[in-house]
């Protein structure tokens, strides 16, 4: 079903092309709350003005955020929540992996090395973030740890990432398909995979990076769903834990509004507390 609902967004792929450049942010506040009672109206309201002011303040000063796409994930299909994060201030483009993913993760991750440093180029940042969907998750991860990534990114989130691999990537061939039927990236995202090793060998969040994950009981890719997490000192957030009525599957995760309160609590160094609430 999910990869019926990607392809089919195929027909919108004339979109491609502009969502791949990175883009500069227009500033919008997000709406204030109404106030409770006439009494406390004015000190809610300038409060809520200022709490937003300051957010998009801070937004529109951080670093150029990078949407980076999962397998078959075309851009289109995160157009979602990069519109949102536009809509808090940020800059941000999408990056769609070569092949739509399917080939080498290693390769993927040479090619978003190049992606990084035209956006760097681009916007005079230093440092970018990354918001990852599934095997973006991998690649971007390998880009930091092998390709020099660990100096140019700031702030890393993973939504539903594979980042010790999973069972879905591994039943293929126990149902007779072969290796993931001969799909290089599916085959390295099999639990004990040489990738899933060689990430997770030693450091897997290495340098002053600011690492998250977001993962959910209903993903129907990721197998089991801890395996989205990640070790030595990242925030892991299971948005059932804050939220046990939340329903949100893989792709779910960049559509949903709770998860993007984490996300962009994550971009602006904010303690993470996940809004169960959020559309």
């Amino acid at each position: 079903m999910l990869l019926r609902t990607i392809l089919a967004a195929a027909t919108t792929a004339t979109a491609v092309a502009t969502l791949l450049v990175p883009a500069t942010a227009a500033t919008a506040a997000p709406n204030h709350p109404a106030a409770a009672t006439a009494s406390t109206a004015p000190a809610a309201a300038t409060s809520a003005a200022t709490s937003a002011a300051t957010t998009t303040i801070v937004a529109a000063s951080a670093n150029p955020v990078i949407v980076v796409g999962g397998l078959i994930g075309i851009s289109i299909a995160y157009e979602p929540i990069a519109a949102r994060l536009r809509a808090d201030g940020f800059r941000v483009s999408i990056y769609q992996l070569p092949g739509l993913g399917f080939g080498d993760i290693r390769e993927s991750a040479r090619a978003f090395k190049a992606y990084v440093d035209q956006v760097r180029a681009s916007t005079g940042a230093s440092k970018v973030d990354i918001v990852a969907h599934s095997e973006g998750g991998l690649v971007s991860r390998w880009y930091v740890k092998f390709l020099g990534g660990v100096d140019a990114v700031g702030r890393y989130v993973s939504l539903g990432s594979p980042q010790q691999g999973t069972y879905a990537a591994n039943i293929l061939k126990f149902v007779g398909l072969g290796s993931c039927a001969g799909i290089v990236a599916c085959q390295q995202m099999s639990i004990g995979s040489d990738l899933i090793n060689a990430l997770n060998g030693g450091d897997d969040t290495p340098g002053a990076i600011r690492w998250a994950t977001v993962r959910t009981w209903q993903d129907e890719l990721v197998w089991p769903t801890g395996n989205a997490s990640l070790a030595d000192g990242a925030t892991n957030v299971l948005i059932q834990g804050w939220c046990p009525l939340r329903v949100v599957g893989h792709l779910g995760l960049v559509l949903d509004g709770t998860t993007y309160t984490v996300v962009r609590q994550v971009l602006t160094d904010a303690a993470v507390r996940p809004n169960c609430f959020a559309l």
